[in-house]
């Protein structure tokens, strides 16, 4: 189970650092690289919650071991695709086999360790393997990408995918709770049009300006939100119960959580095109360089854990998005020829606020709702955070345009940083002023 979530967050990370080269090779514009990334995001996002769901009606480990199957082949088409569309495709299939399986392999371990003890200390190793994913994805994808090829990224899964399932398959055992649960089909496909829709409109934002494309895909959003709030409204067992909204603390939690990714994958989507499109470092060098704003979370975040148990998440949530937000605004000072002494305070300041900041999200969702509702809060949460990212890289890829004009890129990633820290500052400010979801203050 950990390798499976290990994995899930690997493909999160590891695929930006192969990206310029996966331009070059297929001749892909920006906006195939940005469907590249948000093709495995949007269907995370949009089906983790049907996953978790489908566990629980269909068994857990059949479920999970449908999700490795998917990402494996998932991960095959990407390695062989010919074009950008292909691979796109193929991110899209990879991203559904996430969504199978995230939620799984959680529900697996806390039935498989009752006890509280073991259970917690399972949750823990669980967590740390995840953690270790985001530094490893861009360390372990640019020494790929430089000396294999970017198709590597993606061909590295399948002998772990093939171990793990014969593992799982010999060692986990079968549970399910069906509970008089349905599958909330029309919700679960109304929130992935949704997402789809903003997605492509934002892109075609920044290819062709309010162009019809994008008026129209405007338009549909709105169409498709009105209709999933109907459905979900409507719904005996939705997929997102819109009941939990009306508690403040959990609505600024999971605002929160989309805010912080949609801030932090896109700026890392730019970070990535700026270091191997502008600066030209290979994409071993960028991916080393981008070490300091992945290893504070691995390595504080437990400790961040730990202060937001005693003092509760408001204060750790303002604290992260604050130092976050300083660091974002240290990225104004890049410029087209700058050392990576001007880039490191940014990623350290960024990094150490990610890492007071994430478990801070999470534990405010987490307060804000009755006990036996841990679970659904924890994967809205994980929905509001992949949302919120596929977002992002659309958004501020529009922001910024392509890199091949050094100069206009960096002014368009600075526009892109001040709007990250305006609303990080707004988030914090929120958060001060609304309590950030402690106990007793939903």
């Amino acid at each position: 189970m950990c390798v499976g979530y290990f994995l899930v967050l690997l493909d999160v990370t590891i695929v930006n650092v192969a990206l310029p080269r996966i331009g070059s090779d297929l001749g892909s514009s920006l906006s195939g690289l940005q469907w590249v990334v948000d093709g495995y995001a949007i269907a995370l996002a949009a089906l983790m919650l049907a996953g978790g769901t489908a566990g629980d009606l269909r068994g857990h480990k059949r479920v999970v071991l449908a999700g490795l199957a998917l990402f494996g082949a998932g991960s095959l088409g990407c390695g062989l695709a010919p074009t950008t569309g292909v691979l796109v495709l193929a991110r899209v299939v990879q991203g559904v086999g996430a969504a199978l399986l995230l939620p799984g392999t959680l529900a697996i371990i806390t039935r498989t360790y009752p006890e509280a003890r073991e259970q917690a200390r399972a949750i823990g190793v669980w967590a740390g393997i995840g953690s270790a994913a985001l530094p490893a994805g861009p360390l372990l994808g640019g020494a790929l990408v430089n000396w294999v090829g970017w198709r590597s990224v993606f061909f590295l899964n399948l002998p772990i995918v093939v171990v793990a399932f014969a593992v799982a398959t010999r060692l986990v055992r079968e549970t399910r709770d069906p509970a008089g649960r349905r599958l909330d089909l029309a919700g679960t496909a109304l929130g992935a049009l949704l997402l789809a829709a903003v997605t492509f409109a934002f892109i075609e934002a920044g290819r062709d300006g309010l162009g019809p494309a994008c008026v129209g895909a405007a338009v549909v959003s709105v169409a498709l939100l009105v209709a999933f709030v109907l459905v979900e409204r409507s719904h005996p067992d939705p997929t997102l119960p819109l009941s939990l909204f009306r508690r403040r603390g959990f609505s600024l939690a999971n605002a929160t959580a989309g805010t912080m990714n949609l801030g932090t994958l896109g700026m890392l989507f730019l970070l990535t095109l700026y270091l191997q499109g502008v600066r030209d470092l290979s994409p071993f060098e960028a991916g080393l360089a981008a070490l300091p704003l992945f290893l504070p979370l691995a390595l504080l975040a437990p400790y961040a854990g730990r202060v937001t148990a005693a003092v509760g998440p408001a204060r750790p949530m303002v604290a992260g998005l604050l130092v976050s937000a300083a660091g974002l605004a240290l990225l104004l000072r890049l410029d087209t020829d700058s050392g990576y002494l001007v880039l490191l305070p940014a990623l350290a300041l960024w990094g150490l606020g990610l890492a007071a900041l994430t478990p801070a999200v999470v534990a405010a969702a987490m307060a804000a709702v009755p006990a036996d509702r841990a679970g659904l809060a924890s994967a809205v949460n994980n929905t509001a955070r992949q949302a919120g990212g596929a977002i992002g890289i659309a958004a501020f890829g529009a922001i910024a345009g392509a890199p091949a004009d050094g100069h206009s890129f960096v002014r368009g990633m600075h526009a892109a940083a001040l709007v990250a820290t305006g609303m990080y500052v707004a988030a914090a400010v929120a958060s001060a002023v609304l309590g950030g979801g402690e106990p007793g203050r939903a």
